[in-house]
């Protein structure tokens, strides 16, 4: 059975990815498999809160400020996912399964590049760093 610790990882990193995914045009895709998760607990009030939060989110970035909101929305989703996990056991796997599982150690053969990825900034008076994986970035000083 795993710790706490664990499920609150994987809850951290799933509500991360549910975040990243609301704001995307990939959502309409993923949206049904997310509300399955909630399929037991009053999916079509988790689909309107859902709908609720990606309205918010597009208007944020649109205006330039979406930092603040992005990381609300990752804390309230995370508290959801962990009190899904808590009612419903089998939701673990079902989380796993659906935003990707625990990060693979570098350089496992069954690390694989898949699907396809967009990143986009919007830079003013600034530095602007993206990847579409793991990144390190030190500034002023030695590593």
């Amino acid at each position: 059975m795993e710790t706490s610790v664990e499920l609150a990882g994987l809850a951290s990193a799933a509500a991360a990815c549910l975040i990243d995914l609301l704001a995307t045009d990939g959502w309409a895709a993923v949206k049904s498999s997310v509300l399955s998760l909630w399929r037991s607990a009053h999916p079509e009030r988790v689909e309107g809160e859902l709908t609720d939060a990606r309205g918010e989110l597009l208007r944020a970035r649109e205006a330039g400020g979406a930092q603040e909101l992005e990381g609300l929305l990752v804390a309230e989703w995370q508290a959801r996912l962990i009190r899904l996990m808590a009612t419903r056991p089998d939701a673990v796997d079902e989380l796993r399964a659906l935003f990707g599982g625990e990060p693979l150690a570098a350089g496992t053969p069954e690390q694989r590049i898949t699907g396809s990825m967009t990143q986009q900034a919007h830079v003013f008076g600034g530095d602007a760093f993206q990847a579409g994986r793991d990144m390190t970035v030190t500034r002023g000083g030695q590593a």
